[in-house]
C-alpha cells in the first residue's frame, strides 16, 4: 500500500506552484477610506435633507465598509504560513470573512426596512437636489471601487463579495438619482421609500448568492468549477486502477481546494511518476490544488 500527498510545498510534484491570494491590499486601504469618507457626507446630508434614500444608501454603504475591513483582515490571514496547531494556515478564514460579510448584510437590509415602512407611515418631503448631487458621488466613489476588484472576482469568494457590494452600491446609487429627479418633477414624496424598498430588494438579491456560496464552502461542499463526477472517473481511467473509493473534495480557502481519495490497484504501486502526473492534470484540468492519493492493492475495509 503506498500513499502520496502533493501540495503547494512542491514534493511529490514536478513542478512549483503558488497559490497565495493575490494581493488587494491597496484596493482596500483605498476602497475602505472612500467609502468611509463617503458614508460620512451621505449620511450627514441624508439627515439634513430627510431623504430616507441617502440614509439607507448610507447604512448599506457602512456595512460594506465593515465588510470591506473584514474581508481585508482574512486575506491577510490567508497568507499566514501553516503551524502545528493550523497545519493549513489561516486560509479558510477567507470563507468566515464571506460569511460574516453576508450576515452584515442581512442586519443592514433589517435596520433599513424598518425605516423605510416607517416612511411610509410618516413620510418627510426630501431635498430632490440633495438626493442627486451626493448620490451621484456615491456613484463615482462605488464604481471606482468595485473596478478594483473586478480581476479577482470570478476565482475568490471574498473578493467577488467585496465587488458585489460596491457595484450594487453603484447601481443602489443611480437609483437615489433617479428617486430625487423624480420628486422634483412630480413632488411625490413616497417615491422615497419606494426606492429604499427597491435598494432593499437590490442588496438582498445579491446577499443571497453570497450567504448561498459561503455556507456551501463553510459545510466543505464540493466547490463551483469542480465536478466529483468527472474528478472520479479521471481517477478510476487512470492506468492500473480498478476502483475508487472515499474520494472527498472540499474548499481549503475561497481560492484553494483540496482532495483526498483511494486508489485500488492490483499490481501494486506504479512509481513516483504516476502520482506526480497525476497530481498535476488534478490541478491543471480540475483546479485542485492539494491532492492526497492512497494506493492499495486491495480496498480496505468499507470505506467512511
Amino acid at each position: 500500500m503506498g500513499q502520496a500527498h502533493s501540495h503547494d510545498d512542491g514534493h511529490s510534484h514536478g513542478h512549483g506552484h503558488c497559490h497565495a491570494p493575490a494581493d488587494f491590499g491597496r484596493a482596500f486601504a483605498i476602497g475602505v477610506i472612500l467609502n468611509t469618507a463617503f458614508v460620512i457626507v451621505e449620511a450627514t446630508y441624508g439627515f439634513l435633507s430627510g431623504s430616507m434614500a441617502l440614509v439607507a444608501d448610507a447604512g448599506h454603504n457602512l456595512s460594506d465598509v465593515l465588510g470591506l475591513l473584514i474581508a481585508w483582515g482574512a486575506s491577510i490571514a490567508a497568507k499566514k504560513p501553516p503551524s502545528a496547531r493550523f497545519t493549513y494556515g489561516l486560509k479558510s478564514s477567507t470563507i468566515l470573512a464571506a460569511f460574516a460579510n453576508a450576515m452584515l448584510l442581512l442586519i443592514a437590509i433589517g435596520a433599513i426596512l424598518y425605516e423605510t415602512l416607517h416612511r411610509f407611515v410618516d413620510p418627510v418631503e426630501p431635498a430632490g437636489w440633495t438626493m442627486i448631487w451626493v448620490a451621484g458621488i456615491g456613484i463615482v466613489i462605488n464604481t471606482v471601487t468595485a473596478l478594483m476588484f473586478m480581476r479577482g472576482r470570478e476565482h475568490d469568494l471574498n473578493i467577488r463579495g467585496a465587488f458585489l457590494h460596491m457595484a450594487a452600491d453603484a447601481l443602489v446609487s443611480v437609483g437615489v438619482v433617479i428617486a430625487g429627479a423624480a420628486i422634483l418633477f412630480t413632488g411625490f414624496i413616497l417615491i422615497d421609500p419606494i426606492v429604499s424598498l427597491i435598494i432593499v430588494a437590490v442588496v438582498a438579491w445579491s446577499t443571497w448568492g453570497l450567504l448561498r456560496d459561503s455556507v456551501k464552502m463553510g459545510l466543505l461542499g464540493v466547490p463551483d468549477g469542480v465536478d466529483e463526477g468527472q474528478v472520479s472517473d479521471y481517477l478510476a481511467g487512470l492506468p492500473g486502477v480498478e476502483t475508487v473509493y472515499d474520494l472527498h473534495i472540499w474548499p481549503m480557502s475561497t481560492t484553494e481546494t483540496a482532495l483526498t481519495a483511494h486508489l485500488v490497484m492490483p499490481a501494486g504501486h506504479p512509481g513516483d511518476e504516476f502520482l506526480r502526473n497525476a497530481a498535476f492534470e488534478l490541478e491543471q484540468g480540475f483546479h485542485i490544488h492539494h491532492s492526497t492519493l492512497q494506493l492499495e492493492q486491495q480496498r480496505n475495509g468499507s470505506g467512511c
